[in-house]
């Protein structure tokens, strides 16, 4: 009689079966097979660091589910793979160099590309290793990383596919702007976060009148750029101000104030500052009423030398507190409230994201997204659980542009 351990020792086993289920192709889908095919494509996981919890889980579903296709005689290819990560991977290499004493600019390019390369192949190889710990079925023969030759030599080609079908596009537009990285990013990368804000009330003087128009902002730091102030045209307060200009405190500079339907008369003062350089929405109205745009901090966060003083070269979070100690000077300040509201923030640096006009490499979404979203509606796509559905077609129905371009 064969005596059987009393505990179960998974070191002793799974290691031996799952070398052996490798060795002998059976997670491997061959091209040829007259199976029906089923893929799975690995989300790879960034090189970072190791895998978390939330790779286990998701990853432990997509084995089930690739195990199960298996055994009903599917031939099932599950391509696994890791992520180079852009500026996440950056970040630790960064980190790791300035207990080092030493920065990326420091090191050169070719340096910091090795570092890279470098820190890939540890935290990749790691990775790996969990994917086989864990016993997942991968077709490991596909194995890819996506800066692999063939990888990049792919993306090369569709960036001038889709260049030459028009679908890409270097404009300047409003991005997401990482002040610590010094890079746009994508809406992806960004992260709202729900905060204990401040609104700021404060007037501007209507010129030629002795009349001032009441502005309510969280971002008075950005008064400085502001190319006109908006009023709803209904809003019987301000009907008769509409096509007056205001004179710009510190700038001197006169400014409209225009109608635009984007104004909530109940919200704050019902009038609005446009600062069309700083403000996704203000982009928006600045380009229904050809105003001007005028940019005011640098790529730091810094407020750009050419400002007034004692503006000039602060740093966006003090020229806020400044600009308000100046309007109370002025005694064009009202009041502060407490107000909760959501702010952006840059999932990477965790730093406040600074919408800024910028030139960058953009794709086109809303053509590509409408055979996506058609194939939602007509159920050639199938979602599971059902409830998906709404939430895919939300993001399809209301894409922007996608911005592409990074400086790294």
């Amino acid at each position: 009689m064969i005596e059987m351990d009393s505990t179960y020792d998974p070191k002793k086993y799974e290691k031996k079966w799952y070398d052996y289920c490798v060795q002998h192709g059976l997670f491997h889908a061959p091209v040829d097979s007259k199976k029906t095919p089923y893929t799975i494509l690995m989300p790879p996981p960034n090189v970072t660091s190791q895998l978390h919890m939330g790779h286990g889980l998701g990853y432990s579903i997509q084995d089930l589910l690739s195990r199960w296709q298996r055994m009903k005689g599917q031939n099932v290819c599950w391509l696994p793979g890791t992520d180079h990560a852009g500026i996440a991977t950056q970040m630790m290499v960064e980190k790791d160099l300035e207990k080092e004493g030493t920065t990326r600019r420091e090191m050169g390019r070719e340096k910091f590309f090795k570092r890279l390369e470098g820190w890939k192949d540890k935290f990749g190889g790691i990775i790996i290793d969990q994917f086989k710990t864990m016993g997942f079925s991968c077709d490991w023969e596909r194995l890819a990383y996506t800066m692999d030759p063939k990888l990049s030599e792919a993306v090369r080609h569709v960036f001038v596919e889709l260049f030459n079908e028009g679908l890409i596009y270097r404009g300047e537009r409003l991005v997401n702007w990482d002040t610590v990285l010094q890079t746009a990013i994508s809406d992806d990368e960004v992260e709202s976060k729900e905060v204990q804000g401040i609104l700021y009330f404060y007037r501007y003087p209507v010129d030629g009148t002795d009349e001032q128009i009441p502005i309510a902002t969280t971002r008075p730091e950005t008064m400085l750029g502001d190319t006109a102030v908006a009023v709803n045209a209904d809003d019987e307060r301000y009907k008769h101000l509409i096509g007056k200009m205001v004179r710009l405190p510190f700038t001197n500079r006169l400014i409209p104030i225009i109608a635009d339907d984007y104004v909530k008369s109940e919200f704050g003062t019902g009038a609005v500052k446009i600062t069309p350089a700083h403000d996704p929405n203000d982009f928006e109205i600045g380009k229904r009423h050809n105003l001007p745009f005028i940019n005011v901090m640098t790529t730091t966060g810094a407020m750009l030398e050419t400002l007034p003083a004692p503006f000039a070269g602060q740093d966006r979070f003090v020229a806020r507190k400044e600009v308000i100690k100046q309007m109370k000077a002025l005694n064009l300040f009202d009041e502060e409230k407490s107000y909760k509201t959501t702010v952006p923030h840059s999932e990477r640096s965790k730093t406040v994201i600074e919408p800024r006009l910028s030139q960058q490499w953009f794709v086109k979404m809303q053509e590509l997204a409408k055979p996506a979203a058609d194939a939602a509606r007509d159920d050639s796509l199938q979602f599971h659980p059902e409830l998906w559905k709404k939430t895919y077609l939300y993001w399809l129905d209301n894409i922007q542009d996608w911005c592409i371009s990074r400086q790294l």
